[in-house]
C-alpha cells in the first residue's frame, strides 16, 4: 500500500521504517537538514534498529520536505509530529496535528489519517467533527527511544481508535510488518484510546516516583535502598520494572503526558494524578539538596541524557536541578559529547573528559559508567542497578 508519514522523530521514523519492508513510503519532515540526512540513509536519531534498516534494509521510503509530494498519492498518512505541553494553556499544543490535517484535506481528502501524536482525550472527535468528510483514526503508540523500532518490530500491544474496516487494514500493516506474529490487537473508540495512552504512559511516572521516593526515603535515613527495592520487587505482583532510581522521570512523553491527564481531570476529582506530577519537582528537589550538602565550588553534571545509549535530553531531569543548584550561586559545568556549543543555559560545556573530571568537586552522574571509575569519591549518583 501507499502510505505517508508526517514527522520523522522517534515515531513517524520508527513507522516509515517499518512500514517500508512491504509497503511504498514517503516520509515529509520541515527539517530539511534531516530530509538529506535520511536521504543518505543516516539516521538523525540515535536508534539501532532504525540505523541498522535504514543501512542495510531494501526499503521502499523516500523522503520529501515537500508536504505535496509525500501525501499526494497515498492511501493512509500517519501524523507523528511533535505535541509539546503548553504550561499556559495548561493543555497540549496540537497545532502541528491539526496543520497536517488541514493539509491533508486540500492535497489528498480520500486518505485514512490515522494520529500517532499524543493528543489530550477528546481531540480525534473533535477533529472528526471539524473534518466531517476525512476519514480520521488515533492509534498510539508505546515505543521507547532508542528503541522504537525495536518496539514496533516487537509490540506489546496493537491498539487502533476506531473499528471501522480501514482500522483493521491499519491493524493488520502493523503485523505484517512485526517480527513477532502473537500480537494482542485491540480495536475501540478514539477516546478510550487516547485514554489508554495517556493513563499507559502516566503509570510508568507513578512507578518511576514510587521508587524514587523509596529511594529519597531510605537516603535520608541512612538505610540500604537497594536492599528493600529488591525486597519489594520479589512480589511478583509488584514485579522488577522500572525500579532503579533516578534523578526523576524525563524525556520526550511521561512529563507532558502526566500534566496532560492531570488537565483532562478538570471536573473530575482526583488525588494521585496531581502527586504523580509534583512528585517530580520533589525529587528534584531532594537530589539538589543532598548534592548542596556536600558544599561544592563546582559541579559536574555528567551528560545531559538520562539513558544510557540515548542522545535525547528534552525535559530531562537533570536540567531541572542544574537550576537549582545554580539558583544558589555554585558554579554548574557539563560534559555532554553530543553538544557542540561552549555553553549550555550559561553553563560552560567542557567536552574534555579529564578536564572535566578535573575541575568538578561533585560530578552528577545519572546513570553510572566506568568512564567515572577513576573519581568515584566525587560522584553522586542514585542508580543502584546499573539500568535504564
Amino acid at each position: 500500500m501507499k502510505i505517508a508519514v508526517a514527522g520523522t522523530g522517534y515515531v513517524g521514523l520508527a513507522n516509515a521504517v517499518l512500514f517500508a519492508v512491504n509497503n511504498e513510503v514517503t516520509a515529509f519532515d520541515i527539517d530539511e537538514k534531516r530530509i538529506e540526512m535520511l536521504k543518505n540513509k543516516i539516521s538523525p536519531i540515535k536508534d539501532k534498529e532504525i540505523e541498522t534498516y535504514l543501512a542495510e534494509k531494501e526499503l521502499n521510503l523516500r523522503f520529501f520536505s515537500d508536504a505535496h509530494e509525500a501525501y499526494k498519492d497515498s492511501e493512509f498518512i500517519l501524523i507523528a509530529t511533535p505535541t509539546n505541553y503548553d504550561t499556559e494553556k495548561n493543555y497540549f499544543d496540537t497545532s502541528t496535528v491539526e496543520s497536517v490535517i488541514a493539509q491533508v484535506k486540500q492535497i489528498n481528502p480520500k486518505a485514512v489519517i490515522v494520529i500517532k501524536s499524543t493528543i489530550p482525550v477528546g481531540f480525534t472527535e473533535r477533529m472528526r467533527k471539524e473534518y466531517p468528510e476525512l476519514k480520521i483514526i488515533f492509534s498510539p503508540e508505546f515505543l521507547r527511544e532508542g528503541r522504537a523500532l525495536y518496539d514496533n518490530l516487537y509490540p506489546s500491544r496493537i491498539i487502533v481508535g476506531d473499528t471501522s474496516e480501514e482500522a483493521h487494514v491499519f491493524a493488520k500493516l502493523l503485523i505484517d510488518g512485526a517480527v513477532k506474529k502473537d500480537v494482542k490487537t485491540l480495536f475501540m473508540q478514539p477516546t478510550e484510546a487516547e485514554a489508554v495512552k495517556l493513563f499507559s504512559n502516566t503509570y510508568l511516572a507513578l512507578r518511576v516516583a514510587y521508587f524514587n521516593e523509596l529511594d529519597t526515603y531510605a537516603e535520608v535515613r541512612g538505610l540500604d535502598s537497594r536492599s528493600i527495592i529488591e525486597g519489594v520487587c520479589e512480589d511478583p505482583r509488584i514485579g522488577k520494572g522500572y525500579n532503579n532510581p533516578s534523578f526523576g522521570y524525563g524525556g520526550y512523553c511521561l512529563p507532558k503526558d502526566t500534566k496532560q491527564l492531570r488537565a483532562n481531570y478538570d471536573q473530575v476529582p482526583e488525588n494521585l494524578i496531581s502527586a504523580i506530577v509534583e512528585s517530580n519537582t520533589t525529587r528534584k528537589d531532594h537530589i539538589a539538596s543532598m548534592i548542596l550538602q556536600r558544599k561544592p565550588k563546582t559541579v559536574g553534571i555528567y551528560r545531559l541524557t538520562m539513558k544510557a545509549g540515548s542522545d535525547n535530553f528534552r525535559s530531562s531531569a537533570i536540567q531541572g536541578i542544574m537550576k537549582r543548584i545554580k539558583a544558589k550561586g555554585i558554579e554548574v559545568i557539563v560534559y555532554e559529547p553530543t553538544l557542540n556549543e561552549t555553553e549550555f543555559f550559561h553553563s560552560r560545556v567542557v567536552n574534555d573528559l579529564e578536564e572535566f573530571k578535573k575541575l568538578s568537586d561533585v560530578i552528577v552522574c545519572n546513570r553510572k559508567t566506568d568512564l567515572l571509575d577513576d573519581c568515584q569519591d566525587k560522584v553522586y549518583t542514585r542508580d543502584l542497578f546499573c539500568e535504564n
